[in-house]
């Protein structure tokens, strides 16, 4: 019973990641596109977190944590971007 919830659990997520893939490619703002990136990562990570527990194993729990550090940055990056329309400020002394 709980494989079959856990099945449709990870269907929903794959169905909002394509949904949320739309609204990076069409969203009308960056600041739309960021928030979507960063929806896409959080569902990326709750996915291997079901599939982790379909197979029983512990063998995606480093994929975690790397996957939500590296959308951490990402979204940090990408509204700064937006911001300053920059990434890393250079400072010239002439």
């Amino acid at each position: 019973m709980i494989d079959i919830i856990l099945l449709i659990s990870l269907t929903l997520f794959m169905v909002a990641n394509a949904m949320h893939l739309v609204r990076v490619i069409k969203g009308p703002s960056m600041p739309d596109r960021a928030i979507a990136f960063d929806i896409i990562g959080i569902n990326l990570i709750s996915s291997m977190a079901i599939i982790s527990i379909l197979l029983k194993t512990t063998a995606f729990l480093e994929a975690i944590l790397i996957i939500g550090i590296l959308s951490f940055i990402g979204t940090i990056a990408f509204s700064k971007y937006i911001e300053r329309g920059v990434i890393i400020e250079r400072k010239s002394d002439y």
